[in-house]
């Protein structure tokens, strides 16, 4: 914990978290001027990723005039990106691809931000994560994943140790009674790289970032944490972790947030270009090829989603 939060500090003090800083990124203009970044707090491959980039090229699509660009910022389990874009207050110059790990970070240890040092623009979708392994585990369920782990060791891979997956094995953990061990990784892609070759026994990922091995049958899904199947084809067969008798359920969300004190006018401007995003067939593309539940929220409604979640998830997650 304390290490994370030396991280933290190091990066603020790289990052120029200061009036001056932000300054050189038009801070305090009612729109973004030039180029504009989307920050995404982890690796290449995993499911931020893929949102952030999805949502970058969307909001440009559907934006005449806006060019918005990738910066993969990983580090510190989230901490890094979320670090930067601290120092960038004021400016509309910035977007970060967000979930669960903004409200989960806060509340597993000392970090300099929580979903109040941002300004909410949309909750894109809910992601409900599944667990995999490979093809020639044992485990056939996640039931049986439960009952090993209350007689030996089960490793799973895990993108950040205080991220959306860090919440479901504490679930099990406060619910069952059962200890899976987890092996924190940056992002989905290492945590996926890692099962596939044999590091760890199990992997908590979501449907986009492993609907394609799970196609090729380099992995199998032992079920998804929520209460109802997914109603996409390729995801119906995979069993609930309730219908097998673990009682864990939970969706991530998928959003973006701009840096905190903007300018009102640069607030609103974001929130139109979401909203436009939230109309177009590039939103509902999205969506279907991420397998998300689409549950759009937009500034004040999505700010009240995330102090909602805050309130779970701190009753989950002890620092």
């Amino acid at each position: 914990m304390r290490a994370l939060t030396v991280i933290v500090a190091a990066v603020l003090v790289a990052s120029g978290c200061s009036a001056g800083s932000a300054s050189q990124d038009a801070a305090g203009a009612d729109r973004p001027v030039g180029p504009v970044t989307m920050v995404v707090p982890f690796a290449a491959g995993g499911g931020s990723d893929i949102a952030g980039r999805a949502v970058a090229d969307g909001l440009a699509a559907t934006s005449p005039g806006l060019s918005i660009s990738v910066d993969n910022r990983e580090g510190g389990q989230g901490a890094v990106g979320y670090s930067y874009l601290v120092g960038k207050a004021g400016s509309p110059n910035y977007l970060l691809a967000t979930e669960t790990s903004l409200l989960s970070l806060p509340a597993s240890v000392e970090v300099a931000f929580s979903h109040r040092s941002f300004t909410p623009i949309m909750k894109v979708g809910e992601d409900f994560t599944l667990l995999v392994a490979r093809p020639d585990s044992p485990l056939s369920s996640c039931a049986e994943a439960v009952a090993q782990a209350r007689q030996r060791r089960v490793l799973a891979a895990i993108s950040g140790a205080m991220g959306p997956d860090a919440v479901v094995f504490s679930q099990i953990r406060a619910t069952t009674g059962a200890d899976i061990d987890t092996v924190p990784y940056e992002g989905g892609g290492e945590s996926m790289a890692a099962v596939l070759g044999g590091q760890v026994e199990l992997a908590s990922l979501n449907p986009s970032e492993v609907i394609g091995q799970l196609r090729a049958g380099q992995l199998k899904a032992l079920c998804v944490f929520a209460d109802q199947r997914y109603p996409y084809p390729q995801l119906a067969g995979i069993p609930t972790s309730v219908e097998q008798g673990v009682p864990v359920v939970f969706a991530q969300f998928r959003g973006i947030i701009a840096p905190g004190g903007l300018n009102p006018a640069a607030r609103e401007f974001w929130i139109g270009a979401a909203r436009r995003f939230a109309d177009s067939q590039a939103y509902r593309d999205y969506v279907a090829s991420e397998f998300l539940q689409a549950r759009p929220a937009f500034g004040a409604d999505f700010a009240a989603y995330l102090a909602r979640a805050q309130q779970e998830i701190s009753g989950v997650v002890a620092r």
